[in-house]
């Protein structure tokens, strides 16, 4: 069984609560389906789950190169010498990341309201990317972006390998094919 999840804001990518922040059984209900890999609790979009031990295998290990997609609303006027840092990779803490696809877009047309709302400064810019990455390094976009002098407010992820997020609304799921 594989299910895409559109997690909200604020949501744990797992199923037992901690503190004040939800897990995920307050949406899905599925015995033995667990998360193949995690999305920040800041972060919104596609969480993959499944009852597949090697399917889970196929999406989070990092040799498999599985690509994942992000909408990322960033602080600042992207320069064109920042970008070429993105595709070319970004030496963070942990080491150099892989390059990324990256493309400053508009705002996405299907973008749902988030709660609470992303702060707003009147003097300071904002602007989309879209960012495609290669492995899942902690908090990656987020540090890849702040690295190169983008600070990210909002961080959505649309795409994981072939599977897509579609038209989910946030806390809907639906079953997927392996």
């Amino acid at each position: 069984m594989l299910i895409a999840f559109n997690k909200p804001m604020n949501v744990l990518s797992q199923f037992t609560p901690e503190g004040q922040w939800r897990g995920l059984k307050d949406w899905i209900d599925l015995p033995g389906v667990y998360a193949a890999g995690r999305l920040d609790r800041d972060s919104e979009g596609l969480l993959l789950l499944t009852d597949n031990g090697k399917l889970q295998a196929r999406i989070t290990q990092p040799r498999a190169k599985m690509p994942k997609t992000y909408y990322a609303l960033v602080e600042g006027t992207p320069k064109s010498e920042a970008l070429d840092q993105l595709r070319r990779g970004v030496t963070l803490k942990d080491g150099k990341t892989r390059p990324a696809k990256v493309a400053e877009v508009p705002a996405p047309d299907w973008l749902w309201p988030r709660d609470p709302p992303v702060r707003v400064r009147k003097t300071v810019p904002d602007a989309w990317l879209r960012l495609t990455i290669t492995e899942g390094k902690n908090r990656q976009v987020r540090r890849m972006c702040a690295a190169v002098g983008l600070p990210c407010l909002r961080l959505i992820r649309t795409q994981i390998g072939d599977w897509h997020l579609g038209d989910l609304a946030p806390g809907e799921w639906r079953h997927e094919q392996p």
